[in-house]
């Protein structure tokens, strides 16, 4: 399927109102035109029309958006800037081709196995010790600032990738009356594995038995975000086949960045006679776990949890799957936690993705904003629904040296469930 460039109605009738200027987290921190999404929207559209040389320095301005959606709600005439810039990568892609997007999006995302072989090493760090050592020496504030952040990213890393231990089919208790898939991400098998446990914990708790197919591949967001539309629709393929072959009513992701990607596959496949209609088929099934529990009659947890909460709206979840009241009502379930709503919970926390490591300071910037609203609720729990969301925070959190946990909601969900005990 030949990849096409954006149309004109994407970028020609910005009419250059700049309502987008004050979402945007970029605009607000470098206060110059070409980090605002109309500086783009208008480069995008030179160098498509040929008044400009689509250099790597303008498609750099389209790697610096971090694609929160923030302009695309605002645009008074339905331009998307942040859906623009993501399209206009693919272009420089198709331009200037790079070896290693092949490699790392084609070659190692697309392969389990070789994803968990490439974090071995991280699995090793924690497992023997070497991290718990690192930081009673105090050997990471010897770490440059940025490596010292990247490392605080990461959480507590399971000794075996949920992918591994996982039974393929997680029965109902009590009787089945849903039949679900479970999607799970590439960074909750290898990094938030007790996260996704507890998500089939709460399903099975709730009636359904869950297919988790091992043969799924990634949903293709990262592909997505650095041009690569091609293995993106490869990865794609594969998904829908897979979950084809489930038989199931629903298909659940505890990730809000893989729910926003599988629900977009009708569209990646629009005009493919041949797959089009099965990625809407596959798409209109996707649901968030806090979506998808809000559905169903979900049973009221008998235990407490003692805590003061506030949650962070994902950019993937809120905008890109329009979904914000379930998390916060699968919260006001549980007795004893107290909601705390969290100022700006729906501007981007600064993670993107890999914001860190290809912006670093803007990043930090975008965060630390994010981490004064936090301090100011008094909470002591932070839930967001996103892996990329939740690392970043902790990064933020554990530089200030902040007593707040990070947490997904339906982990605070299972623990008033009575988590493992309760199986």
């Amino acid at each position: 399927m030949e990849e096409a460039k954006p149309k004109e109605s994407e970028y020609l009738h910005c009419i250059r109102c700049g309502l987008c200027l004050a979402a945007c987290p970029t605009y607000r921190e470098y206060r110059t035109e070409t980090a605002s999404p109309r500086g783009r929207v208008a480069l995008a559209r030179k160098g498509l029309e040929g008044e400009l040389e689509l250099s790597p320095n303008l498609l750099e301005q389209m790697y610096g958006c971090f694609g929160c959606m923030a302009c695309d709600d605002l645009c008074p005439v339905g331009i998307r800037p942040a859906e623009l810039a993501l399209s206009m990568r693919g272009v420089g892609e198709g331009i200037r081709p790079s070896r290693w997007k092949k490699w790392l999006f084609g070659g190692l995302l697309t392969h389990a196995g070789r994803l968990e072989l490439a974090t071995l090493p991280l699995r090793l760090y924690e497992g023997l010790g070497v991290r718990r050592l690192v930081y009673l020496l105090g050997l990471n504030r010897l770490l440059p600032a940025q490596i010292r952040d990247l490392e605080a990213m990461l959480p507590r890393i399971p000794k075996r990738p949920l992918r591994r231990v996982l039974p393929e089919v997680t029965p109902a208790r009590s009787g089945e009356r849903h039949r679900v898939g479970f999607f799970l991400g590439c960074a909750q098998s290898l990094l938030f594995a007790d996260q996704s446990a507890a998500t089939l914990r709460v399903l099975a708790r709730n009636g359904c038995t869950v297919i988790t197919p091992k043969e799924a591949a990634c949903c293709g967001m990262p592909a997505r975000g650095y041009g690569r539309m091609d293995l993106v629709r490869e990865q794609a393929r594969r998904n829908i086949e897979v979950f084809e072959r489930c038989g199931v009513e629903r298909i659940v992701t505890d990730c809000a960045t893989c729910g926003s990607t599988l629900k977009e596959y009708g569209a990646f496949f629009a005009g493919d006679s041949g797959w089009e209609a099965r990625a809407r088929a596959f798409a209109e099934k996707v649901r968030d776990i806090s979506e998808f529990l809000m559905e169903i009659p979900l049973v009221k947890p008998a235990g407490r949890v003692e805590a003061v909460v506030t949650y962070h709206d994902p950019c993937h979840l809120r905008r890109g799957q329009r979904v914000w009241r379930q998390p916060r009502s699968l919260l006001g379930l549980i007795d004893g936690l107290e909601l705390v709503e969290l100022p700006e919970a729906d501007w981007c926390c600064g993670s993107a993705g890999s914001q860190l490591i290809t912006h670093y300071a803007l990043s930090r910037k975008v965060l630390d904003r994010k981490l004064d609203n936090v301090a100011g609720t008094g909470a002591r729990m932070l839930a967001s629904g996103c892996p990329g969301c939740q690392m970043q925070l902790n990064t933020g959190l554990r530089r200030r040296g902040m007593p707040v946990r990070v947490v997904h909601p339906v982990t605070l969900l299972d623990e008033a469930y009575g988590g493992e005990d309760a199986e």
